[in-house]
Parts: C-alpha cells; structure tokens; sequence
C-alpha cells in the first residue's frame, strides 16, 4: 500500500520535474492547460496557446511588395512551431529515459499502466499536435488571403498612382499651355496700355485744342453779338424810318392821284374796271390787288366752300396794299354788341363800321398762311401798328379760338386780361376764361383809337393781308387789348 502511494508520488513528483523546464519555455508564450487521468496517475501539459500562423508552404510564389507589407504573424508563428518541435523532441527524449527507468525499476505492472500512460500521453500529443497544424493551415490560409486582399489593394493603388501620374502630367501640360498664354495676354495687355496711353495723350492734345478754339469761338460769337445788337438797333431805326418813308410815300401817292385826276381826261374803260369792283367776286383783297385794283374801296369776295358773295373793304395802301378789312370802326353808330349768330355772319355797312363775319374769316385763314396787322391811331393823328406772322381762326366748334404768333412792330405785343387760345364771346356766350363776365365788363361804345386787324397771306412776290378796324375797349378778342 505504501509502496503504491510512494511511486504515484514519485510519478508526480517525476512528472513534475521532468516538464519543469517544458513549462518554463512556454509560459512566455499564451498558456493552454492539458490534464490526462491515467489509473492512479494524472498527468498535466502546459501547451502554448498559439496565435493565426501564416504558413508559405503552400504558396509557390510572394512578391516582394506583398512580403514587405505582410505582418510579422508569419515568422512569429514558424518560431513557436519549432520551439513547441524541439520541446516535443526533448519531451520525448525525457520519456524514453522515464520509460527506461520504470522497465528497469518497475514491476511489469506498472510498466504496463506507465506505457499506457505514455500511449495516452502520446495520444494527446499527438491530438495537439493535429490541432496545432490544423491551426497553422488555417493562418496559412488566412495569411494567403490577406496577401491577396494586399496584392489587390497594390494592384489597385498602383493603377490609381498610374491615374495620378498621367492627369498630373495632364495637368502641368495645361499649366504650361496657361503660362504660356498668359504670357502672350501681359504681352497684349502691355500693348494696349501703351496704346491707351498714346490715345489719352492724343485726346489730351485734341482737348487742348479743341479749348482753344472753343475760347476763340467764344471770343467770335461775343463780337458777333455786339454785331447782332448793333444790327438790331440799326434795323430799328430803319423800320422806324420805313414807316416814315411809307407815311411820305403814301402822302405822294395821293398828292399824284390828285394831281391825275385834275390833269387826265376821263376814260370810259378804266373807270368802268376802277368802279366794278364790287361786281367782280375775290378771294380776298389781295387777289384784286394782283389783278391790277389798286383803288381802296368796297369789292365782293366769294366765300369758300359755298360760294356765297360777301362785301368786304379793301386797303390797298397801307403797307404796300391787298389788305382785307375784317372790323371797322370810325364814327360809333353801328351797335357791336350783338349775338353770336350776328357775328357769324356778319354787320354793318363795309363803307362804313362793320363786322365781316367769323365764319368767312376762319374759313379764309385756315385755306391759306395769313399775317395780322393791327394799326392804332389817335385823334391826334399818331399811329401805331403790331403785325404777326401768323395768324388763323378756329372752326365753330372750337368757338373761333384765335392763334397768334411772331409779333413785330412799333406798337409791340397785344395784351389783355386774357391769352391767346381762348374762345370768341358774345353777350349770349361767354367763352372766354376769365372768371369774370368779360362781354358785360366790355361794351362797344366808340374809342378815341382805331386798329387796323390785318391779315396777309403769305407768298414768294408779295404780302397779301386782311385788315381790321376796332376799338381799344373792344371786348371780343380780349387778348389784344392795347394800352398807349
């Protein structure tokens, strides 16, 4: 009895020191424990716990690159499998001296259960070594596809690297395209600004000179309006002197005509042309005057668009003569306050004061360019006159409207309480636009003045003029109101 518990002992005790430097060895290493019941014995193996090995065994050919990149698992585990070789060789040795030892001193008993042990031991060395190898092939095989997943992620870093290089060749081919270009742009750009620059010292140049002679104009339209006004005072003076002459100049005439009149026999065919002018129809005075009447007098004038006769006065000479009377006023004994049908159509007696009509003087001055003359005498024989350029009367509808322009004379320019453009009023129509009444504030009572409102037409040879007496206060073209 005593002898069994001593050679367990001693088996354990064997046991123990004999896988002593085993245990030493691999406890660097990941520790795995292994126990293996035997009869009375027990037995227990400290085994490595290895790591995923890598094996290229099985791989004929590793590039360099892939070596390069692959971890040191590899190499690390190569180590391990032969250390764990050269324990298990040593471990076996330490058997067969065990087995030796228990042949020698041993009943054939416990030869028997200590080769059993050896078997069973050899067994499970056997078995981890199984595990063990299968462990390295799947490293292997796990190593083997890391290089490829490696060797394909090379694979594709240089395809991608070969990318890079070919845009970045790409790339500096355009960079040097640019500097090139933008080489010839400064270029270009340097030699417009020298253009610009030249151009500015031209324009510089020019402005300079173009000063200069805006100075000398200047300087020129000065004198030229000294000119001007000095002309304007002579023309004047000559228009002054015009009328003077024009005053002598008709003085003359009658002095001649008297002075025919009390020499000359009669003559049947003049008279008779002389004294038929109110048979002969007109368009207005100054188509009788081209025809050769130059006597002032009463003649028919054809009215326009109807073809109706209509006596009128004509002055044949004031201001060279064919002026149509279209208002007379002298002594006061013709009413002018009447209606606006009697203004239409007209008043009065031509020989004497009378009204010519509104109607045929709109329908005259709307056919043909008339001038309007308005002449003002006093009862000290002084006179005056206003002449425009322009003048026309609106049809009824726009209730005779007046239109004035271009004013000359010594009279100078027509005022009134109102302006041109309004409308002709009557007693029984106030058209004006004057808040007041202005055909009650106005009546026609007789005027120590006269005017002459003339109208002319217009041409190449001569001024042909319609002309018109009334009186100063007269209240139905407003807008000719004169104060002397």
């Amino acid at each position: 009895m005593w002898r069994h518990v001593c050679f367990i002992l001693s088996c354990n005790l064997a046991l123990v020191l004999g896988f002593n430097s085993f245990r030493k060895n691999i406890e660097t290493l990941g520790k795995k424990q292994y126990q293996v019941q035997h009869g009375l014995c027990s037995y227990t193996f400290l085994l490595p716990e290895t790591e995923n090995c890598r094996s290229s065994s099985s791989t004929s050919y590793v590039s360099n690159a892939v070596q390069r990149d692959a971890p040191l698992d590899y190499d690390d585990s190569i180590q391990r499998l032969q250390l764990l070789e050269n324990i298990l060789e040593n471990n076996t040795q330490w058997l067969m001296k065990l087995e030796s030892y228990i042949q020698d001193n041993m009943k054939k008993e416990m030869v028997e259960i200590q080769q059993n042990a050896v078997q069973n031991q050899t067994a499970v060395m056997i078995e981890i070594g199984t595990n063990l190898l299968n462990q390295t092939a799947e490293q292997t095989r796990k190593l083997t596809d890391v290089e490829a997943h490696v060797l394909n992620q090379t694979t594709r870093l240089e395809l991608q690297l070969q990318a890079h290089s070919i845009s970045t060749i790409k790339l500096e081919r355009q960079i040097s395209d640019q500097t090139s270009e933008i080489g010839k742009l400064q270029e270009k750009n340097s030699f417009l600004e020298k253009k610009v620059i030249d151009i500015e010292d031209k324009h510089t140049s020019q402005l300079q000179s173009i000063r200069d002679e805006k100075d000398k104009l200047q300087s020129l339209v000065s004198r030229q309006n000294s000119t001007i006004e000095e002309l304007e005072k002579q023309l004047a003076t000559a228009t002054a002197n015009n009328s003077f002459l024009q005053k002598q100049q008709h003085d003359l005439r009658e002095t001649v005509q008297s002075l025919f009149s009390m020499i000359s026999t009669p003559n049947p065919s003049n008279n008779a042309l002389e004294t038929g002018g109110e048979h002969i129809s007109f368009k207005d005075c100054a188509d009788a005057f081209k025809a050769g009447l130059t006597t002032s007098g009463v003649y028919t004038l054809t009215v326009p668009n109807t073809g109706d006769a209509k006596k009128t006065y004509c002055d044949m000479e004031t201001s060279g003569g064919g002026w149509t009377i279209i208002q007379r006023r002298s002594d006061g004994k013709v009413d002018f306050d009447r209606t606006w049908a009697e203004y239409k159509a007209g008043f009065g007696n031509p020989s004497g004061e009378y009204w010519l009509g509104n109607e045929l003087v709109s329908q005259l001055t709307n056919q043909k360019q008339y001038v309007l003359r308005i002449q003002l005498k006093d009862w000290e024989a002084n006179e005056a006159y206003s002449l425009y350029e322009h003048f026309y009367l609106a049809n009824e509808e726009l209730k005779y409207r007046i239109h004035l322009k271009g004013v000359t004379g010594t009279a100078g320019k027509i005022s009134s309480i109102s302006q041109p453009g309004n409308g002709f009023s009557t007693k029984d129509a106030d058209n004006d636009k004057c808040i007041c009444k202005c055909s009650q504030m106005l009546t026609g009572e007789v005027s120590p003045f006269e005017f002459i409102w003339t109208y002319s037409q217009m041409s190449v040879h001569r001024t042909a003029a319609l002309m018109l007496f009334f009186t100063l206060l007269y209240r139905h073209y407003l807008v000719y109101t004169v104060f002397i």
